[in-house]
């Protein structure tokens, strides 16, 4: 019911923006979150990485940074496998996706099973070895901003939900939040 209300949503604003209704590209990440203590044991992991024991939220966004599917998992599942699971919910529910960019955690046979399997290609953005400090790279600011957006959430800073279905609704109920807002106050267009 929440995911359905988001989607028309997330239709409209992308009608507003002068884009067609569904999305043909997408970009593709994860945010480890910590957990609280009502969050089971068999639902939470340890991201070694990160250095966080909580959970790990898997998103893909559009090029507006609008949400298409998110999955939460323990944080110590990895990208890859989640990534498979994920791109095929969001290539099933939309079906003119056709181009996913993701970072360097998504290589591997993950390239190949989203050409094969699923009709998506999967491009991977890089970041150069000569390059120093932070570098905003090509399309994957988008999916940065959209966790930023949830981090202005209070709820979700940190994962309070017992199951990880609540923990997807908070994630769209956010997302509803901020889609609401720009159909309130559209900005000028740029001419």
């Amino acid at each position: 019911m929440v995911k359905e209300f988001h989607d028309r949503l997330r239709r409209e604003v992308r009608e507003q923006a002068g884009r067609e209704p569904e999305p043909s590209a997408g970009v593709i990440d994860s945010q480890s979150v910590k957990a609280d203590a009502v969050v089971a044991n068999d639902s939470r992991g340890f991201d070694g990485g990160k250095l966080i024991n909580g959970r790990k939220r898997h998103a893909v966004v559009d090029p507006l940074g609008l949400l298409l599917g998110v999955m939460v998992t323990a944080a110590d599942i990895g990208d890859r496998a989640a990534a498979q699971v994920m791109l095929a919910q969001v290539a099933a529910a939309h079906h003119r996706l056709a181009l996913v960019w993701a970072d360097g955690g998504y290589t591997g046979s993950l390239v190949e099973y989203g050409l094969t399997v699923l009709g998506l290609v999967l491009v991977i953005v890089k970041r150069s070895d000569d390059m120093r400090g932070f570098v905003v790279l090509p399309k994957r600011w988008i999916v940065e901003r959209f966790f930023a957006h949830l981090m202005r959430s209070r709820r979700l800073v940190r994962d309070f939900e017992r199951s990880t279905g609540s923990a997807e609704a908070m994630v769209y109920w956010s997302m509803t939040l901020l889609m609401t807002r720009r159909l309130a106050w559209p900005r000028p267009s740029r001419a």
